[in-house]
């Protein structure tokens, strides 16, 4: 999920663990918690690109990092705030329910969280919920903002935060119905047009759970198509993409290739564009993909080209959201 998601979320359930002893310091220490994890972003400054991406999300995403590092936040805590009246499993309670939920939420987003390093590299992905979305986000943002300007006194402090709470954990819950119901019709229209695909996943397309994009990895390619909870006709429209793996035998950066077919997880494009090698993961969507004919992909790699790759996740992903494409993006969402 994003930072902010991160923030708010820990911020609510601080006030609601902790927020009785702590008081505005349970927000703070909550927000920290949440969001600490992604101290991974560290690696970032002094790793190569491709290896950059398999570590964020991977040690201090997993159990074994929770487990050691909660204990260690608990009793540091213990002495930093000796009159709080926080023993150490009050204090292990907020530091490892805290790290859980963040390396648990991220879980459900296209980019895969290693729960299980260093001892398996798999990476848990439901696929549920794109990486920001508002009305996940937006119970616990009004929730924080009113126990931040409110007294400590104040007796709606709990109800707000857990009410915060419930209302994403509904949105996240329907989420995962959401996408119950769309890999059932897809896998239907999949079998319908004589694709037996040997690898599949789905995904919401930006800011909503509404409006899903579906990739069939089959026939030395993959078949892409856009699926709305919405949509009131039955049948469904795949545009088939060549995986064109050869391509990525001139490459020289032999490992950095190796790296980002792994990151993949086998879900990947190769391309010549003007002479210039190109690697697409696709597990990212593309870039106003259930309008454009012929979309370029949101995470897109030069292997030729080391020192032109930054931002690859998202790159791009808005270029080409002008007033049309919104108003496109939204009658796609409608099922129209």
């Amino acid at each position: 999920m994003d930072s902010l998601t991160h923030i708010v979320l820990g911020a609510c359930a601080g006030e609601l663990l902790a927020g009785k002893r702590l008081g505005k310091k349970a927000l703070v220490i909550g927000a920290i918690a949440n969001s600490l994890p992604d101290i991974d972003f560290v690696t970032s400054f002094f790793m190569p690109l491709t290896s950059d991406l398999l570590a964020h999300r991977g040690f201090t995403h997993s159990l074994l990092f929770t487990a050691i590092v909660a204990p260690l936040l608990s009793l540091a805590s213990m002495r930093l705030f000796k009159t709080a009246g926080m023993t150490f499993g009050r204090w292990l309670l907020l530091w490892g329910s805290q790290m859980l939920t963040h390396i648990f939420l991220d879980a459900f987003n296209a980019y895969g969280t290693g729960w299980f390093e260093p001892f398996s590299h798999y990476r848990v992905s439901f696929n549920t919920m794109f990486v920001a979305d508002p009305l996940f986000t937006l119970w616990p943002a009004i929730a924080m903002i009113l126990l931040t300007i409110r007294k400590n006194t104040h007796t709606r402090r709990r109800a707000w935060a857990g009410t915060a709470l419930t209302l994403s954990s509904i949105y996240l819950l329907w989420g995962v119905a959401a996408k119950q119901i769309v890999d059932s019709h897809c896998k239907k229209e999949l079998v319908r047009n004589g694709i037996t695909p040997e690898g599949y996943f789905s995904t919401p397309t930006p800011l909503n759970n509404l409006l899903w994009y579906v990739v069939a990895k089959a026939d030395s390619g993959f078949y892409i198509g856009y699926r709305s909870i919405l949509d009131s006709r039955g049948d469904m429209r795949f545009r088939y993409s060549c995986a064109n793996a050869s391509l990525l035998n001139a490459a020289t950066a032999t490992d950095d290739i190796e790296r980002l077919k792994r990151f993949s997880q086998g879900f990947y494009t190769a391309q010549l564009v003007h002479d210039t090698l190109i690697f697409n993961d696709l597990r990212f969507g593309e870039v106003i993909g259930w309008a454009d004919s012929t979309p370029s992909c949101v995470f897109y790699y030069y292997p030729q080209l080391p020192h032109a790759n930054e931002l690859v996740v998202q790159r791009g992903r808005f270029a080409k959201w002008d007033a049309n494409a919104l108003r496109t993006f939204v009658r796609r969402i409608r099922g129209i």
